[in-house]
């Protein structure tokens, strides 16, 4: 049966430097996700996939019932629910933890209001390299893990990463709702608003503008394909490219000409030495992901820039995990996913001895 990134990969592209209406799609793929998880959590009992659309169509959600099993499948590959056959399934504690992760990213409402909520939130100290820092999170098999792992290690090399730190959770531990369930690891990456919380601790504010995928040709960052505004979505930009597969990180890495995950920031003129200070700081302790900035109300990456304001492309924080889609592994992955210790994270290249500890 195929699954529902299979179909994800029909949509057309749209034209460069235009919000891309997919994140309307993906909105309400997301809703209908939500709207069977808490089917299943408000029965007393197994729901076959039948079952479901009925119950479904009783709250005015119409899905047919073979859209319906797409999901239940998609839903059971991320360890959101639970097999039992021809009896039905059941939602998995982990698919609770998602129905309380969405509650709470709807009453936050867009995603910039969530990007300004987890810059304050975070605490880290640049100066005594302590504190927290925002990750995201990807649930992925083990044995899913292992084969890819050179392929994630390229990307960092190629320096397509945010940082070069990752942090690992093991089944059973928690970052903030996201709970790993049985049987996956959490691969924990850096993500990029948490060179927002360390520009803010520093004085400067920093304005989130979109998310999107930077064509690479030859080896070198050349524009912006695709966008979505955080100001017009609840979801992460990135993770809506990574599922639609619309990504090209094989390309990036293998041949010099691809599509990685990018987003466009701008700060006040008046800062852009002491970010560039900043940058270079974390940098050298593996947090760095500054990818290019412009000049004083100059376009970047063709990119518009207001008066009085220098823009700047950051790295996307899940770009090493993309490749585990990107070579037909299904994985849950979600950006701003929590705040952990700086001390949580440790090199890259550190990944293998420590997998190889719990295989």
């Amino acid at each position: 049966m195929p699954c529902l990134r299979q179909y994800y990969q029909q949509w057309p592209l749209t034209l460069p430097h235009k919000p891309i209406m997919i994140s309307d799609i993906m909105e309400k793929i997301e809703k209908k996700r939500l709207a069977i998880l808490r089917v299943l959590k408000d029965a007393d009992t197994l729901l076959t996939g039948a079952k479901v659309a009925e119950k479904l169509a009783a709250n005015g959600v119409e899905i047919s019932e073979r859209t319906v099993r797409l999901y239940l499948k998609d839903l059971e590959e991320e360890g959101l629910t639970r097999h039992y056959g021809k009896r039905g399934r059941l939602v998995t504690e982990s698919g609770l933890r998602e129905l309380a992760a969405a509650g709470g990213i709807e009453k936050v409402g867009f995603l910039s209001a969530k990007i300004d909520q987890m810059t304050y939130r975070m605490d880290f100290d640049l100066n005594r390299r302590s504190g927290t820092v925002v990750v995201n999170i990807t649930l992925v098999d083990l044995h899913d893990l292992i084969p890819v792992l050179p392929l994630i290690y390229r990307v960092f090399e190629k320096r397509y990463t945010m940082g070069r730190l990752v942090a690992l959770f093991q089944p059973g531990e928690r970052v903030d709702d996201i709970l790993v369930p049985e049987g996956k690891l959490g691969l924990g990456t850096v993500c990029s608003i948490t060179l927002n919380g360390v520009l803010l601790q520093a004085g400067i504010p920093t304005t989130s503008r979109f998310g999107g995928l930077l064509e690479i040709r030859k080896k070198v960052p050349t524009r912006f394909v695709e966008i979505i505004t955080y100001d017009g979505t609840s979801l992460d930009p990135l993770e809506v490219f990574i599922r639609s597969g619309m990504t090209d990180y094989l390309g990036a890495i293998q041949t010099g000409n691809g599509r990685i995950g990018a987003s466009f920031r701008e700060f006040p003129t008046a800062s852009q030495h002491q970010v560039e200070e900043i940058a270079g700081e974390l940098e050298e302790i593996g947090l760095g992901g500054l990818l290019r900035i412009g000049n004083p109300g100059q376009p970047l990456f063709e990119i518009p820039v207001s008066e009085g304001r220098v823009g700047a492309v950051v790295i996307g924080g899940l770009n090493p995990v993309a490749v585990l889609e990107e070579t037909g592994r299904r994985v849950y992955s979600r950006a701003l996913a929590g705040l952990v210790g700086f001390d949580r994270l440790f090199p890259y290249t550190e990944l293998d001895g420590k997998i190889g500890k719990l295989s």
